[in-house]
This record gives structure tokens, sequence and C-alpha cells, in this order.
């Protein structure tokens, strides 16, 4: 148990130097060997967690996008409080963790200057973090079911449909802003669009 919990230690200290090297000269300037280098181990060491920088972002991403996510619910549900419906916590967190996803360091950077990376996530296939937001969404959905304050229907389905209509919102939304339009206002719609998909 003490080898398991040193080597998620280690892990998470290989990624952590992953994602500053990330930060500072982006993906393809970022190699194993310079995530060693910062991490203070060997090439080999780092190898033997991963076999290419793609399986690195893979983890990063899962891991990064994760605790965006749980930060942003943990801080709607202390706000809302113990009596507000699934539905009400269903909107407010989705509006939240969009926010918190186009405002993510990490996630700007990438689209910056490698926004290519996301393309096999809106194209391609679902990557691990989308699969737990929509399990997350799809069990608020199931709950909110339960107490009356969300429609009928497969919340499975209901679920991937929000996560595909927030895409843009957290992809997209800086070209839509202007002198007209903040991304306040955008996420105000958001608010509402959230609100009309899952009320009853």
């Amino acid at each position: 148990m003490s080898s398991l919990r040193h080597n998620a230690v280690a892990q998470s200290a290989y990624l952590d130097a992953a994602r500053a090297c990330i930060l500072d000269v982006g993906w393809r300037r970022t190699t194993l060997t310079e995530v060693a280098r910062r991490a203070g181990v060997s090439r080999m060491t780092i190898y033997r967690a991963w076999p290419d920088m793609p399986a690195v972002l893979g983890d990063l991403m899962t891991r990064e996008w994760g605790e965006v996510v749980a930060r942003a619910v943990a801080g709607t549900d202390a706000a809302l409080g113990e009596s507000a419906d699934a539905a009400a916590r269903i909107v407010a967190q989705v509006v939240a963790t969009t926010r918190a996803l186009r405002d993510n360091e990490l996630f700007v950077r990438i689209v910056e200057l490698d926004p290519q990376l996301l393309l096999p996530y809106l194209l391609t296939r679902r990557g691990r973090s989308q699969e737990a937001v929509a399990a997350l969404t799809a069990e608020r959905l199931r709950e909110g079911q339960q107490d009356g304050s969300v429609r009928d229907g497969d919340p499975v389905a209901m679920a991937r449909a929000l996560l595909l209509a927030t895409h843009g919102f957290v992809l997209s939304a800086h070209t839509m802003v202007d002198d007209s339009v903040s991304e306040a206002d955008l996420d105000h719609e958001l608010e509402h669009l959230v609100r009309s998909v899952v009320s009853p």
C-alpha cells in the first residue's frame, strides 16, 4: 500500500513537471527528456510511467480537468446549500465548470499554442474527462428526476447533449465576445439554455 501511495505521489510530481513544461514552451516543444529534467529524475523513470508524450498529456488533462470540475461542483454545492434542488445544482455547476475550464491556464495555453490537441475529443472520440463529466451530470439528472425538478428522459442522452452544448461555450466563447456581448452575457445565456434543457 505504501508503494502504491509513493508511486501515485511520484507520478503526480511528474505530471506537475509536464504541466510546467507545456505552460512554458507548449506541447510541441515538450519532450519526455525535458519532463524528466524538470522532475529531477532519469528519462527512463519517466518512460516506465508513460511510453510517449501523448500518454503523458492524456493523464495530465484527465487530472487537470477532473480537478477543475471537482472544485466547481464543490463551490456551487457550498454556495447553494442543502435546500437547492438537483436542477438548480445542475445549472449552477454547468455554468461554473464551463467558466472554470475556459479560464484554466493549461487549457488556455493549449488553445493558444496547440489547439489541434483538442480535435480528437471533438471530432473522433470521447476522452476520460468527458466520460467522467457526462457520468456525473447523468447522476445529477437522475436525482433531479427523482425530486421532480428535472424532466423525464434518458439521463445519459441528456447529459451527453449538455456536454455537446457546452463545448462551444468552453472552446469558442472568445469568438463571440466584443463590445456588444461579454463573456458574462454568454454565461447568462448558457444558464438559460441549461435550465430550459432540464426543466420539466
